[in-house]
């Protein structure tokens, strides 16, 4: 009861907070319309639960027949097959769903990696880089950074005002001139495509970084906004319950995504972005705006519920357990803690939709970039020690780990003898190694790291349960395992049949729904068109 009371009044609470004004604006020639529904669609929403399992969506519609997704299920396609990408971390998760590309095609690989062509920033950031001037153009090869650490100030909640461009990686060949996140990215995005055929877009998420998705034009998104997750938390008067934010964390770690409450409260600033938008607002609603042809967010809710070992989900109430209380996804209090705020805020992104009187016209897609592994608690086996550079050895140059590695060498040529190394027993107990993908094996898979510079040497796919952390952390995403790619996925729009789909779908097919359900042309999209990417099925 006590969950339920603090629920609904942060929902009241939230809403009555800003006050709706604008009505919906004129169609755009060429939209489009999904079949059975009757209805055109001016506007699509997209909106990724970051660490939504394709279980967890089909869990708690058949636990919450009144919730708002049993509702967008009624109105909707519910693909219960669908898979993110490989890696699954949040940049290449987002980039599949906004480009319809793999990394390979975007580029984006996980939003720390290593560049066997770039020189390192001008100055040091929290990355193991040794920057300073004199390393452009006489230094080449440097792990490149496109996180929170390129943020002016990271402990401030907008950035410090944006990227310090003196943190950025820089190309020796063009005068060592930094590279900027939308310049990074290879691909256009759906955002540019909507923007060349007359429309509007917005895009909210955790960092400044994601101006990447204004796409290679830098042009892409008309409204972007990015507080910093990792910033140290701050009261937010206007969001019941989080003036002050529980247990700020001034020694700052991990920012908003230490406590259940706190995320709740960073999460809601998505939520009140997404809501000034559709009320003709900017995000921050200091001014008129149409409401976006295409927009979205995500949430980092769920993310962090399944992460979090335990914590208090109330002022002055027990620690509750993070995670699923079994193996069939059943969530521990922690985490329906975050999954019921997560369907309030969709009631009140619905409610103010209809209220402008624009949801019979907007597409709405509930989808996650990434999911999080394991769901079964009782295989989470943590990695320490610096794994797996410290077995590895002089020979790597970089490496990512969450629970998957992707590791860059020094010389590729160094590869053969690397992976023999990875492969004895002990070295595969001591990382939990479950497959190595290097040589043809990578190749075939994604492209070659000998013509590739961004392209890892090796990739190394772990046990279920493996987490590169010395931590607490009972869950991580950016692997290839079940639990990191077997994503949700609902495509909703009033009269929609309802149906599920057990199909095989990719996330890469999101983008170009989006672009048809608007009207306009997929092949628009350049990894669309390169890699042959379909719309997903049974809508059109």
């Amino acid at each position: 009861m006590q969950l339920a009371e603090s629920l609904q009044a942060w929902t009241l609470g939230a809403t009555l907070f800003f006050s709706p004004l604008i009505s919906p604006l004129p169609a755009l020639a060429g939209q489009g319309e999904i079949s059975g529904s009757g209805h055109t669609v001016k506007h699509v929403l997209l909106i990724s639960v970051d660490g939504l399992h394709a279980l967890d969506l089909s869990n708690y519609v058949n636990a919450h027949h009144d919730s708002t997704l049993a509702l967008l299920s009624s109105n909707g396609v519910t693909y219960t097959n669908a898979s993110t990408s490989t890696p699954s971390d949040s940049f290449p998760g987002l980039a599949a769903l906004v480009t319809g590309g793999a990394p390979q095609d975007t580029g984006l690989w996980y939003d720390v990696t290593y560049n066997r062509a770039l020189s390192p920033p001008a100055t040091t950031t929290s990355l193991p880089i040794t920057g300073g001037a004199g390393l452009c153009p006489g230094v080449v090869g440097t792990p490149v950074a496109y996180d929170e650490s390129i943020d002016i100030d990271l402990t401030k909640l907008n950035g410090g005002g944006g990227i310090n461009p003196n943190f950025l990686p820089r190309d020796p060949n063009n005068g060592c001139k930094p590279i900027y996140p939308h310049e990074w990215i290879r691909v256009n995005t759906i955002f540019e495509v909507v923007k060349a055929n007359g429309g509007t877009t917005a895009w909210t998420d955790k960092h400044p970084s994601y101006s990447w998705t204004k796409g290679p034009s830098g042009t892409g998104v008309d409204d972007l906004y990015g507080p910093e997750i990792n910033s140290i938390p701050v009261a937010l008067p206007q969001f019941p319950g989080c003036s002050p934010v529980p247990f700020p964390d001034t020694a700052f770690d991990d920012g908003w995504t230490t406590d259940f409450r706190n995320i709740v409260c960073y999460d809601s600033l998505h939520v009140q972005a997404t809501l000034n938008q559709i009320d003709g607002y900017t995000h921050d609603r200091s001014r008129r705006a149409p409401v976006p042809t295409l927009f979205g967010f995500n949430f980092q809710a769920v993310s962090v519920g399944e992460k979090l070992r335990s914590g208090p989900i109330a002022a002055g109430g027990p620690a509750v357990d993070g995670g699923y209380s079994d193996v069939l996804g059943t969530p521990a209090q922690g985490l329906a803690f975050e999954l019921d705020f997560v369907d309030q805020s969709l009631g009140r992104i619905v409610h103010e939709l209809k209220k402008e009187g624009l949801y019979n016209s907007t597409l709405i897609i509930i989808c996650a970039k990434h999911g999080q592994s394991p769901i079964d608690k009782s295989k989470v086996m943590a990695i320490g020690g610096g794994q797996p550079a410290t077995l590895i050895g002089s020979a790597e140059a970089f490496d990512i780990s969450d629970d998957g590695s992707l590791i860059w060498l020094n010389d590729t040529e160094l590869t053969p003898s690397v992976v023999a190394l990875l492969s004895t027993p002990a070295s595969q107990a001591t990382l939990g190694i479950q497959e190595i993908f290097a040589g043809q094996s990578l190749r075939n898979k994604w492209d070659d790291p000998g013509n590739d510079s961004r392209t890892p040497d090796i990739v190394l796919k772990v046990n279920t349960g493996v987490i590169f952390t010395g931590g607490s952390k009972i869950a991580e995403h950016g692997g290839l395992n079940e639990d990191d790619i077997h994503t949700a996925l609902l495509v909703s729009m009033p009269g929609i049949e309802q149906k599920t789909v057990k199909t095989a779908v990719l996330n890469q097919q999101v983008a170009p729904t989006i672009i048809k359900a608007l009207g306009f042309d997929p092949s628009e999209l350049q990894a669309v068109k390169k890699d042959q990417i379909t719309v997903l099925p049974f809508l059109f």
